[in-house]
């Protein structure tokens, strides 16, 4: 099929003025198993248990890149061939594997019950048996209880990111109600490295924020209370389950775009402080200093990315933001902005800001979309593992998609961070070449 044929065959729309590419075939991306890698590095007192098979622990255990003396918090309760068969009581089975597990880790203060693939194929139900653990294990021989929650990573039902949005959204009712008469409070939303959550703390006080949140909380004791008086802002853009929860506990979100480079991230905090009625001197001053600094990291960049044409292939909802931001602050070129689910309303300001007649895509067809990335010959494809070592053979530069996730790159002081990322494999394109 001829790039042009790939275009007419998919579905085509205008939605608020925008073209979006809509595309349902085959999907090249991880599933939500993967968000545990950066969830339980977080959560220091949680424990993420997968119900899945040895493909589910190997997954775990490579993406995360733990040795073998290490004691994690996380694992697998193995689903044999027999459970598969209906051979064995699998309920019965992981109540023993929670008790040996909670025995051994008296710590643990928030269980998640993880459900992977086999999983959901055998009709395990995990929500029913987190209540019933939950129940049994709320206190026990002088002990705290102990958080059971249940969620879905598996393939079936999220791709990369969407782990993160499912575990988050079982937090949401464990929250506690504000109190009468609350101040106004603000919640930061989203996984973040603790270095960049402490900057944003320090400038949200230097605000004059008072009262901020964070989901998920470091420790399971402080969640922040959620109610009408509660305004929060999401630090990542894939969290559309966790947005819809907390709204139905009264909620309002601050609309704003992203914090990525020195643009995004100023007017995200100015959006944050202007929901609190806060002087915009006062705000210019706050963030003058840091939007300077992401500026001078930005600098260095500029020639090396300035012009160069980008595509992106759907993977892990943070695309349009990235996209956005390697347009307006380092001149490059998006091509084609691929994103496995748009959600127009929280990427409504991120939308606005990318240069007109960019493609944007959302959903999968990834032999379509080859066939677009060969047409186009971007100088840079932001992709999958999967997808990258088949590009780089036909003379195409890639981008790990995984690796922005991983890394620190939201705020000012990670701006040039971000930055490095894109700019490495172009460096790396030229070396070769000589």
């Amino acid at each position: 099929m001829s790039p042009a044929q790939a275009l007419a065959a998919a579905e085509t729309s205008r939605d608020g003025g925008l073209e979006i590419l809509r595309e349902r075939g085959q999907r090249e991306v991880f599933c939500g198993l993967t968000g545990i890698v950066w969830l339980h590095r977080k959560m220091q007192d949680a424990f993420f248990l997968v119900v899945g098979s040895r493909t589910c622990a190997h997954l775990l255990q490579s993406a995360a890149g733990v040795m073998i003396f290490a004691e994690p918090r996380f694992a697998t309760a193995i689903i044999e061939e027999r459970d598969l068969a209906g051979m064995a009581d699998c309920h019965a089975e992981l109540d023993r594997v929670v008790d040996r597990l909670l025995a051994r880790r008296p710590e643990i203060r928030t269980l998640f019950l993880v459900g992977s693939c086999p999983s959901e194929v055998i009709k395990l139900d995990l929500s029913n048996a987190a209540q019933r653990l939950g129940a049994k294990h709320v206190r026990s021989e002088g002990r705290e209880g102990v958080r059971i929650l249940a969620y879905s990573g598996s393939g079936i039902e999220t791709t990369f990111t969407e782990g993160e949005d499912a575990c988050l959204t079982t937090l949401v009712p464990e929250m506690p109600a504000e109190a009468p008469g609350a101040p106004l409070s603000l919640v930061m939303v989203g996984t973040l490295p603790d270095i960049v959550e402490d900057q944003f703390l320090r400038l949200f006080a230097e605000l004059g924020i008072a009262h901020v949140g964070v989901l998920p909380a470091r420790r399971s004791g402080g969640l922040p209370p959620v109610g009408p008086n509660t305004r929060y802002i999401l630090a990542q853009p894939f969290l559309g389950e966790t947005a819809r929860a907390l709204e139905d506990r009264g909620a309002v979100r601050i609309d704003a775009p992203f914090p990525f480079g020195a643009e995004g991230t100023a007017a995200w905090l100015t959006a944050a402080a202007a929901a609190f009625r806060i002087d915009e001197m006062h705000v210019n001053r706050v963030i003058a200093p840091g939007r300077e600094r992401a500026k001078r990291a930005l600098e260095r960049y500029v020639p090396t990315l300035k012009g160069k044409r980008i595509s992106f292939m759907p993977d892990s909802q943070l695309e349009i933001p990235l996209a956005r931001f390697l347009a307006n602050e380092l001149g490059m070129i998006p091509v084609e902005v691929g994103t496995p689910y748009l959600h127009r309303a929280h990427l409504a300001a991120d939308l606005a800001r990318l240069p007109e007649g960019t493609r944007i895509s959302e959903g999968q067809d990834v032999e379509r979309q080859l066939d677009r990335v060969r047409a186009d010959r971007p100088d840079l494809t932001v992709c999958g593992l999967g997808l990258a070592n088949p590009l780089e053979a036909e003379g195409l530069a890639t981008k790990w998609s995984i690796e922005l996730v991983f890394s620190p790159v939201h705020g000012f002081d990670q701006a040039g961070d971000l930055a490095e990322l894109f700019a490495r494999p172009l460096r790396r394109r030229d070396v070769l070449r000589i």
